[in-house]
């Protein structure tokens, strides 16, 4: 099912919306007046990865612009907290809700919970498997694994997220579709760990190193948490450098685009936050405005994803690889960091 939902992603022409200007361009247009009253819950998995407060805070701040307002949870990666807030969250009476599921194997049951409320539900950033989900905004995260593994050699270990999660296979599929058709890469590990943790993925570099003698020449991280894990075990080698080992993460979070900028780590993947986070705010308007229209009527130009239980309608937000040579033109002309916070001038 999984596969299914990827191979739609890499297969049909999608008509992905590159920029921020045109995510907003092809949705409809919405009126303060119409917006005033309109209740958004938003809840996102964790607050874990310090993009997280970026999500968090452009998503309130496009919403709240016009006019609504947004109740904020997020979840410390446990489905039952999770649960909880979904129905506070529907007790309250929320006109929408955006969710970012810690487990998107049985997350449709939340989304069954919203619906028998009378609310719709826009998936945000993770896509729920096998549910009856009303809307996604996502990033590209299958061009995320082709950008790490585009660039590596040898052997190959894929540090991966949470078990069974949708989004930890999506950054992986591109990866390992990558390294299957290279003869020079062999895929030495491919790891999932709990909670996306850090420390379990240092534990699992520490064996690998014990284990292949140091000669692990590449590590590839579903997100910037685990790659820090990642180069933590290999400082204690000291093979924390871009001249001995491979290491690419991605979130982009501000340590990590250091670690780049200092030739420690080789590669972060920059899921430019705004038009994702911009995009979820106005679709959720959208709904909370027009309840009754059908969805695609609502959103504009996206494309349909099969999730295993329907094709979903979903806007897909752009990615871009973030090597020493190219921060200036990425997160820094993007915004996203200063200068000084990266170069800390």
């Amino acid at each position: 099912m999984t596969g299914s939902l990827w191979n739609v992603l890499r297969s049909t022409r999608v008509r992905a919306i590159n920029l921020l200007g045109l995510v907003v361009a092809t949705l409809p247009s919405f009126s303060m007046a119409q917006s005033e009253g309109v209740e958004i819950g938003f809840i996102l998995k964790t607050m874990q990865e310090a993009r997280y407060q970026t999500d968090r805070s452009l998503f309130t701040e496009r919403a709240e612009a016009q006019g609504a307002t947004v109740i904020f949870e997020s979840s410390a990666n446990d489905p039952l907290l999770q649960l909880q807030q979904v129905e506070a969250m529907l007790e309250r009476g929320i006109d929408v809700l955006v969710l970012q599921p810690v487990n998107t194997a049985t997350a449709g049951a939340l989304v069954d919970l919203a619906h028998e409320h009378g609310v719709r539900v826009v998936g945000y950033d993770s896509m729920l498997q096998d549910g009856p989900l009303d809307v996604m905004v996502m990033q590209d995260s299958w061009a995320v694994g082709r950008m790490q593994a585009d660039a590596i050699v040898g052997r190959v270990a894929l540090i991966r997220g949470q078990p069974g999660d949708a989004n930890a296979e999506a950054l992986s599929s591109g990866a390992l579709e990558v390294i299957s058709a290279n003869p020079g890469l062999e895929l030495v590990a491919d790891r999932s760990h709990v909670d996306w943790s850090p420390d379990m993925a240092r534990d699992t570099v520490e064996n690998l190193l014990v284990e292949y003698n140091n000669g692990v020449d590449a590590f590839i991280a579903n997100n910037s948490g685990m790659a820090f894990g990642v180069l933590a075990a290999l400082q204690d080698e000291e093979l924390a450098s871009t001249e001995q080992v491979f290491v690419a993460g991605s979130d982009a979070d501000l340590r990590n685009v250091r670690l780049v900028a200092s030739g420690v780590q080789a590669l972060e993947i920059w899921k430019d936050i705004k038009p994702l986070a911009y995009a979820a705010a106005d679709i959720a308007l959208l709904i909370g405005q027009s309840p009754d229209i059908e969805i695609n009527d609502l959103i504009g130009e996206h494309t349909l994803v099969d999730n295993g239980f329907a094709d979903i309608p979903t806007i897909i937000t752009p990615v871009f690889a973030v090597s020493k040579d190219t921060i200036d033109a990425t997160v820094i002309e993007g915004g996203f960091y200063t200068i000084e916070q990266i170069y800390q001038n």
